[in-house]
C-alpha cells in the first residue's frame, strides 16, 4: 500500500515500525511532498487496525454508521485525558494508521468518557520528570500538535468536557471545533502556572482569533464556558443542549464525508496556503491541486453518476 502525504511535517514524524519512505520533495512555500509505504504487509496492517487496543490511551476507530468518518478516541478516564508521555505515543500511533486510510474523509478527536475532551499535561506525572526528560515531553507534544494540524483531511474537535492549557491547544490544531452546551472550563492557565503555553497556544490563537483576544486569554488565564468561545471565535459550533459535542460533529462530519476523498485533501491543501503566501502563488498552487485531480478514477466517476442521475461512489483514486 502507498500512502501520499504532504505536509510541512518532518518524516521522522511517522513511525518506522509501520512505514518507510519511499519519496520526498521540497514543494511550494517549503512544504514537503512524502511518499510512504507500508513498511509490513496490508493483510497484517489491518489485522493490527481491527484490534485496536480499547486500552490504549489513544485510539483510531471508523464510525460505521458514517462511511468516510474516523475518530481519535482519547481515554483516560480517570484523568480526563491528561497528556501523558504514554498517551502522546498512543496518539502518535493513531495518527500513522489515520493517514494509511485512502478513505477516511473526516477525522474526530473527542474523548471516549462522556462529559470530557483533555484537561491538559499530566502535572502528577511532569512532577516526576527531569528536566531533560521535561524538554523531550515538549518536543514531542509540539511534534505530534503540529502533525495534526497538517493532516491533509479535514479535522473536527469535539469538545465535551473541560479543554485546559495542551487540551485547548490540541483543539486548536484541528480545522474546526465544536463544544457541548455546558461546557464552562476553555483556558490557557499555564501563566498561573509559572510558564507559558508551549504547545502552540501562543501561536495559534492569535491566528485564530486577533492578537488582542488572544493576548487576553492568555495573559489572564481566564475560564470560557462554550458561548463565550464561540463568541470569540474560538469554538465554531456549539451543541444544542439536548445534543453532545461529539454528535454535532457527527453531523458535520456527515455533511462533508460524501466528498470525493480526493478532492477534500486537495481543497485543504489549496486553502492551507492562502493565508501565509502571496496570492499569485497561492493561486499557482491551487491549479496545481486542481489538475491533479483531472485523471482521478474519482472525478471520472462524479460525471458518470451526474449524466446517470444517481449518486457517485468514491473509491479514493
Amino acid at each position: 500500500m502507498i500512502v501520499w502525504f504532504t505536509s510541512f511535517v518532518l518524516p521522522e514524524l511517522v513511525d518506522t515500525e509501520f512505514f518507510k519512505i519511499r519519496r520526498v520533495r521540497t514543494c511550494i512555500n517549503l512544504r514537503i511532498e512524502v511518499c510512504y509505504e507500508l513498511a509490513i504487509p496490508d493483510e497484517e496492517f489491518s489485522n493490527l487496525k481491527a484490534e485496536a487496543n480499547p486500552l490504549a490511551q489513544a485510539y483510531l476507530h471508523k464510525v460505521n454508521s458514517h462511511p468516510g468518518v474516523y475518530c481519535i478516541a482519547l481515554n483516560r478516564p480517570k484523568s480526563k485525558n491528561a497528556i501523558s508521555v504514554q498517551l502522546l505515543k498512543d496518539l502518535r500511533g493513531a495518527l500513522n494508521q489515520a493517514i494509511s486510510e485512502k478513505l477516511l474523509n473526516v477525522l474526530i478527536v473527542y474523548s471516549s468518557t462522556p462529559g470530557a475532551f483533555c484537561s491538559g499535561a499530566d502535572l502528577i506525572e511532569r512532577k516526576s520528570m527531569t528536566d531533560t526528560q521535561v524538554r523531550e515531553f515538549l518536543s514531542n507534544i509540539r511534534e505530534i500538535f503540529n502533525f495534526i494540524d497538517e493532516l491533509p483531511f479535514p479535522t473536527i474537535a469535539a469538545i465535551d468536557g473541560p479543554a485546559l492549557g495542551g487540551g485547548l491547544e490540541l483543539a486548536l490544531t484541528c480545522d474546526f471545533r465544536i463544544a457541548a452546551s455546558d461546557v464552562t472550563k476553555m483556558s490557557f492557565p499555564e501563566v498561573r502556572l509559572g510558564i507559558i503555553p508551549g504547545a502552540g497556544g501562543t501561536q495559534r490563537a492569535p491566528r485564530l482569533i486577533g492578537m488582542s483576544k488572544a493576548k487576553e486569554l492568555i495573559f489572564t488565564g481566564r475560564n470560557l464556558t462554550a458561548r463565550d468561545a464561540q463568541d470569540l471565535g474560538l469554538v465554531d459550533y456549539v451543541a444544542g443542549s439536548s445534543s453532545t459535542a461529539f454528535e454535532r460533529a457527527l453531523e458535520l462530519a456527515k455533511e462533508m464525508s460524501s466528498s470525493a476523498p480526493l478532492a477534500l485533501r486537495a481543497a485543504k491543501s489549496a486553502m492551507s496556503r492562502s493565508l501565509d503566501t502571496p496570492l499569485i502563488t497561492a493561486l499557482n498552487h491551487e491549479r496545481t491541486c486542481y489538475e491533479s485531480l483531472l485523471d482521478t478514477k474519482d472525478r471520472l466517476e462524479a460525471l458518470v453518476a451526474f449524466r446517470e442521475k444517481r449518486r457517485p461512489v468514491f473509491v479514493g483514486e
